[in-house]
């Protein structure tokens, strides 16, 4: 079992800078964070493995950058130049499986956080 806490979130406006966290209570292949804002389905944000490979969904990249320190056990998602629709509460997600590909899919994650809310206000 891996035990994941969220921290960081909060309320920023349009253009600013949020830095989230994830303590993870053991040893992870894959993490992930996932965002789901109201009424709408969860979605896959970045996603990081062990070796350093990253993934990253279209609305964010050049903006988010996703980070791990696996001798602190944490993941970081360091969000610039928010904008109104990444409005959320962002999820933690990990998994210890090896994969040959890295994916944002929600069932390739066994691990997930409670979540912590990111509000951005234009």
């Amino acid at each position: 079992q891996v035990q994941l806490v969220e921290s960081g979130g909060g309320s920023v406006q349009s253009g600013g800078s949020l830095r989230l966290s994830c303590a993870a209570s053991g040893y992870t292949y894959a993490m992930a964070w996932f965002r789901q804002a109201p009424g709408k389905e969860r979605e896959g944000v970045a996603a990081i493995r062990s070796d350093g490979i990253t993934l990253y969904a279209d609305s964010v990249k050049g903006r988010f950058t996703i980070s791990r320190d696996d001798a602190k056990g944490t993941l970081y998602l360091q969000m610039n130049n928010l904008k109104a629709e990444d409005t959320a509460m962002y999820y933690c997600a990990a998994d210890r499986s090896w994969r040959s590909v890295l994916r944002l899919v929600i069932s390739d994650f066994a691990y997930w956080g409670q979540g912590s809310q990111v509000t951005v206000s234009s």
